[in-house]
């Protein structure tokens, strides 16, 4: 502390300036309040969005094909309904015309009709009870080709693993119990051979048709911490190109829709970089992910659209609100569109599925299609809703281009009249000051030079008066100062040039210039 020995120079108690402590506390009570407010209000939203997640688990609808008709799809239904409830998928038993072939119920899972589907080979039933009596028929026996299930792994891969994949497991192993305990769907009447016995303890494995595998570690992160980076991404580019903005008045010098275009351009520039890079360290750290390039490119494209959409849209809160509310706004503009691809809208309280309105939804969904090949079908209400973001952000961005050149400009006409004005004063109280000096030098020359009382009197009269004109010039300065305050604060809070952070400026001559295109 004795390095920094100004720091308690010309202090204040805070009994000694009241309107100091009050004004400080005032301030902080109120942000005190709303912060807390804001933050309980995002916790409730965000936790409220994963509340009771297992409960709603009976929303995950699996179909279920019996192309058997035989005891093994008997002893599904069994083994069904001994588990179903709340917290465990709804097992649709499908009409035998309703999926003919497992080609069909294959395209019904990618269309997004059914989170899954499962079904029981042709014959699956009288294999396997050829098998259960030994011999060559048993040797043969293939116990994948009984069951086998259909799913999207892509498709919220960390909640399809659990909700799906597992709960149909389990349903198979409860399947085969009721099939082989005694008296059961199975019919089982003796077994002759060892082979049988193996049979029995594995009469089927669940073969997997995964539309498309997603198992690498990285896919945790794809609908949260790669949506928060993008929205934080714009955010600091914004006060960055803010900062700049400031720093060389370009709003009070360049015509708005140079400023316009010249904006848009960067931010389209500054997004289409930033998205390649997401969708480079999504492809570098895939693990034998089957993506190729083709859907490199279009995932590219759709974070860039959902980049330069969220750049402008930022841009417009920072337009449009006042300048402390800014950070709440983005805070919760953040936390909402990441809430919305948590988990799918069937895992969540149905007031939850207002989500459709946040880009982070449709650009997941869109993704999530493209990484599939096609197996997530929302594109019809997906991209119209991007685009109509996008829209909606850049006309109010170009707007408030407009707004903030208007009030720069204002801004500008004010401090050169300040500025004038100031001078104008100056050089009155110069003329005044020399006025008065001119005439009391007089004065003095018409003083007796032997009467020292007087002359002393006259002295006295003459520091006197040069002390008032101290005083009166320091008045005129503190009042002219406050004056230019109040102009600068009604100026900003009703232009808003939004959050700037410093950048760096080279010291150009070409930039002190006055002109204007």
């Amino acid at each position: 502390m004795w390095h920094y020995t100004k720091a308690t120079d010309n202090r204040v108690r805070w009994g000694e300036h009241s309107g100091l402590g009050k004004a400080f506390f005032k301030i902080a009570i109120k942000n005190f309040i709303l912060l807390q407010l804001l933050f309980l209000g995002l916790f409730a939203y965000c936790f409220g969005s994963l509340y009771q997640q297992t409960e709603h688990t009976h929303n995950i609808h699996i179909a279920f094909a019996d192309y058997d008709g035989g005891a093994i799809g008997a002893a599904v239904r069994v083994a069904y309904e001994s588990l179903k409830g709340d917290s465990f998928p709804t097992l649709v038993d499908a009409a035998p015309d309703a999926f003919p072939t497992p080609d069909e119920l294959r395209s019904a899972v990618c269309s997004m009709r059914y989170w899954g589907g499962l079904y029981v080979t042709a014959n699956g039933s009288s294999r396997l009870q050829d098998a259960l009596g030994g011999g060559s028929p048993a040797l043969g026996y293939n116990a994948s080709d009984v069951m086998t299930l259909i799913w999207n792994e892509a498709r919220y891969s960390t909640v399809a693993d659990t909700a799906v994949l597992s709960n149909v497991q389990t349903l198979v192993e409860a399947a085969r119990v009721a099939y082989s305990r005694a008296g059961g769907t199975g019919q089982i009447r003796r077994l002759t051979s060892p082979e049988a016995f193996t049979v029995l303890a594995n009469p089927w494995k669940l073969r997997q048709d995964d539309l498309q595998p997603t198992s690498q570690g990285s896919r945790a992160i794809y609908n949260t911490l790669v949506i928060i980076l993008i929205l934080i991404q714009e955010f600091f580019y914004l006060g960055a190109i803010n900062g700049l903005y400031a720093n060389l008045k370009i709003y009070a010098r360049v015509h708005p829709s140079r400023v316009m275009v010249i904006r848009f351009l960067l931010s389209a520039a500054y997004c289409l970089v930033g998205s390649v890079c997401v969708t480079g360290m999504i492809w570098a750290f895939r693990a034998g992910w089957d993506v190729g390039a083709l859907q490199f490119g279009q995932s590219w494209m759709v974070l860039w659209l959902f980049a330069h959409l969220n750049f402008q849209l930022i841009d417009v809160f920072t337009i449009w609100l006042p300048v402390p509310y800014v950070p709440m706004a983005l805070i919760s503009w953040v936390i909402m569109n990441v809430t919305s691809i948590l988990l799918p809208f069937e895992l969540s309280p149905a007031f939850y599925r207002l989500g459709y309105l946040f880009p982070s939804h449709e650009v997941y969904q869109t993704l999530l299609d493209i990484w599939s090949r096609g197996c997530n079908p929302h594109l019809r209400y997906a991209l119209p809703v991007l685009f109509a973001w996008w829209l909606v952000g850049c006309a109010l961005s170009a707007l408030g281009v407009f707004r903030r050149s208007h009030y720069a400009m204002i801004a500008e006409e004010a401090q050169a009249k300040q500025s004038s004005e100031r001078v104008t004063t100056a050089l009155a109280f110069e003329r005044e000051h020399d006025g008065k000096e001119h005439r009391r030098q007089k004065e003095k020359e018409d003083v007796d030079e032997g009467a020292s009382t007087t002359g002393a009197g006259t002295v006295a009269s003459a520091a006197s008066g040069a002390e008032d004109e101290e005083r009166r010039l320091s008045r005129i300065i503190t009042r002219e100062a406050k004056e230019e305050q109040r102009l600068q604060r009604n100026l900003s809070n009703r232009c808003k040039f939004g959050p700037s952070f410093g950048v760096p400026v080279a010291n150009d001559s070409s930039f002190d210039t006055e002109g204007r295109n």
